[in-house]
């Protein structure tokens, strides 16, 4: 896939912003979502004059949406619909670990809904428009940590709610909500139109994201001790810019990918009957209708 249009959620810095970079200079055609409309833009200008001579690419476009909301996810998925982009690639690249228990507006936790819900709305969403193309590829940013997650495979929490009846411990809470969307990523990998692919991006740990400036209490202490063994952005977007590019789609689908191959993720993100029920959940919390096939 050397050309074609890409979406990216946290396109305005960060990995989203290297990953575009990237993109761009392969040719592809580039739209950058962020939460600032100001600041999306300069990052869509820094990109401009990036592109090889011969491609035809128009310059990078951007679209603003607060991703937490989930009436904002589906307003940009209505927005990109309404004009005409044909969606190859969707990057799920936002993502954050947040210091504290907070909800949204829509009564989940903050972490939950820019880590799982997000992308499972954006996807679904598009998916309603008829916005993707017939081999489009979605790539979820997920994370190593996600071995961590304290889920109850019993009754998995996908709203993110309990935490706010345990100890609210930063890393756990961001460990668990990449390891759900893990899950719900698997089973909808199953159920998509034949042609399309979903991935799961495994950056690694890499310096200077917004997991490490949004750092609290124990996880703001020890960042200083991985500081040594972590890697730059551009490494860290080497996962996803070649499941975005590469020319034949990689296998498998709904597979996690760490160092642009497959990877095994914890056991627990195997687990099948849970990947289920994780997508279930989670859908009928959002008000999705779940696909079939």
């Amino acid at each position: 896939m050397n050309s074609g249009t890409t979406v990216i959620t946290g396109g305005a810095s960060g990995l989203g912003l290297v990953t575009a970079r990237h993109l761009v200079k392969a040719g592809q055609s580039v739209v950058l979502v962020g939460r600032d409309a100001a600041r999306t833009q300069a990052a869509a200008d820094s990109l401009r004059g990036l592109a090889p001579a011969d491609s035809d690419a128009p310059s990078p476009r951007t679209y603003t949406a607060d991703l937490e909301q989930w009436s904002q996810v589906q307003a940009l998925a209505a927005e990109l619909a309404a004009d005409k982009h044909s969606v190859d690639v969707l990057i799920n690249n936002a993502g954050a670990a947040f210091s504290r228990y907070e909800m949204t507006p829509d009564g989940v936790e903050r972490t939950y809904a820019l880590n799982h819900h997000a992308p499972f709305l954006l996807t679904h969403a598009l998916l309603a428009e008829g916005a993707f193309t017939l081999e489009a590829r979605i790539i979820n940013l997920s994370s190593f940590v996600e071995k961590r997650g304290k889920l109850d495979a019993t009754d998995p929490d996908v709203a993110g709610t309990s935490w706010s009846k345990r100890f609210y411990n930063q890393m756990n809470v961001y460990a668990t909500s990449k390891l759900v969307s893990l899950l719900a990523s698997r089973e909808l990998a199953h159920r998509l139109p034949d042609g399309m692919s979903l991935y799961n991006a495994n950056p690694g740990m890499v310096k200077g994201t917004a997991i490490n400036s949004n750092a609290g209490g124990l996880m703001r202490l020890t960042a200083p001790l991985f500081r040594p063994f972590a890697i730059t952005p551009d490494e860290g977007v080497r996962t996803p810019v070649w499941l975005a590019s590469a020319s034949l789609a990689p296998r498998p689908s709904g597979g996690f990918f760490s160092e642009s191959r497959p990877d095994i993720p914890s056991r627990r993100a195997l687990n099948d009957a849970l990947a289920r029920t994780v997508y279930t959940k989670t859908a009928a919390l959002l008000g999705v209708e779940p696909l079939t096939r």
